[in-house]
């Protein structure tokens, strides 16, 4: 994480409803670019919205980026005649994108409260106070801004290295098992396909 993407915080879009996509993998999600709007929700528990459709047997539904963690929240489709592998793949990938989400919020919270906070430090050194006498609100230069991404990434360094670690083992077991349902899925095509020519030819 470089200190030009940690300068931001949380991004408001307006809520749209969910739009279908076809199934893709999880390693598709990433972190979304944030703007400089500070979160108002900082001592809210991580929700997701209660507006979810329900999950479709052909499509994933992806809808638009949370306002706390950008990002996109997903429910992943259930396939008809779902096997038991297919159901842990799938598990394994919604459990795995609500952990996502519920990191990217508390980082993101703690961010806007510590870049907030600060300012108001730095101002009140200055003998300033958050506004000016016009009521317009003062800001740091990127001199100074740059101190506290810099401390904020090394403070939070080993936080982030733990998330990659995570990150990458969740990818490798998920990428495994789809590698497996492909395979069962091959193998059971290839075997309903010779099962239908073998019933179909004439007896000698």
């Amino acid at each position: 994480m470089s200190v030009k993407s940690a300068a931001g915080c949380l991004t408001r879009t307006v809520f749209c409803p969910f739009t279908l996509h076809t199934p893709r993998t999880l390693s598709a999600l990433n972190m979304r670019q944030c703007s400089s709007k500070l979160a108002t929700q900082q001592d809210k528990t991580p929700k997701r919205s209660a507006i979810r459709p329900a999950a479709s047997s052909t499509h994933d539904w992806i809808g638009p980026p949370n306002l706390l963690s950008n990002l996109r929240p997903i429910v992943y489709r259930i396939p008809e005649n779902e096997s038991e592998l297919e159901k842990r793949l799938r598990h394994l990938r919604q459990e795995t994108e609500d952990w996502n989400h519920t990191f990217w919020t508390k980082q993101n919270i703690s961010f806007s409260k510590e870049k907030e906070d600060y300012i108001v430090s730095q101002l009140k050194a200055k003998g300033l106070t958050v506004r000016d006498e016009q009521g317009r609100r003062r800001s740091l230069n990127s001199e100074e801004m740059a101190v506290f991404y810099k401390s904020f990434l090394d403070t939070n360094r080993i936080r982030h290295a733990n998330y990659n670690k995570e990150w990458y083992r969740r990818n490798f077991t998920i990428t495994l098992l789809m590698a497996q349902v492909a395979l069962r899925n091959m193998w059971r095509t290839v075997s309903e396909r010779y099962s239908s020519k073998k019933n179909s030819s004439p007896p000698t």
